[in-house]
């Protein structure tokens, strides 16, 4: 499935009828998703691989993945902040760089696109890791849920992150 410039509610409609008429013991395979929330709903649909830029891209813009959606370190609010971008993660960026480092070189220098780079694709990896540990396990449906609830604390869930968990007959309700 090759994806870009429809809504997202295309984009789910068109996942969803694809996913369920591929071989189940064949690889679904969808280019050009790399947004995490993308991740978490295309494989409740049924999706098992993906590639896109979107890491690296928008690492080049001072932004890191982290669980609750996206850190812009150029912002100011990490001016003085000494924690890493994500107390649990493992990569080289998170183990030996705080906030306010990568703020302070973010808008200078060109090796914070490749320090945040790092954790951007780290981030995903874990993600998808867990993901992958959440089917084998049985409890995906949770496992989405919660993702979906970090990225949107208020409950306000978009119509199109709605409809797929609906395709995918995962209860949203806590």
């Amino acid at each position: 499935v090759v994806v870009g410039g429809e809504s997202k509610e295309d984009f789910v409609r068109i996942v969803a009828h694809c996913a369920v008429r591929l071989p189940e013991n064949k690889p679904r395979y969808i280019m050009g998703v790399g947004y995490p929330l993308d991740l978490v709903v295309c494989t409740a649909l049924g999706a098992d691989m993906y590639d896109c830029v979107y890491p690296s891209r928008t690492a080049r813009f001072g932004t890191a993945l982290v669980p609750e959606g996206m850190l812009r370190l150029k912002s100011h609010s990490n001016e003085n902040d000494h924690r890493p971008i994500e107390a649990e993660c493992d990569c080289l960026t998170c183990k030996h760089y705080t906030r306010a480092q990568l703020h302070k070189i973010a808008t200078k220098e060109p090796r914070a696109a490749n320090l945040l780079t790092i954790h951007n694709l780290r981030y995903q990896m874990r993600l998808c890791s867990a993901m992958h540990t959440a089917i084998i396990e049985q409890r995906f449906g949770t496992f989405a849920r919660d993702f979906i609830y970090k990225q949107f604390p208020s409950g306000d869930i978009p119509l199109w992150v709605r409809q797929a968990m609906e395709y995918a007959e995962i209860d949203l309700i806590r």
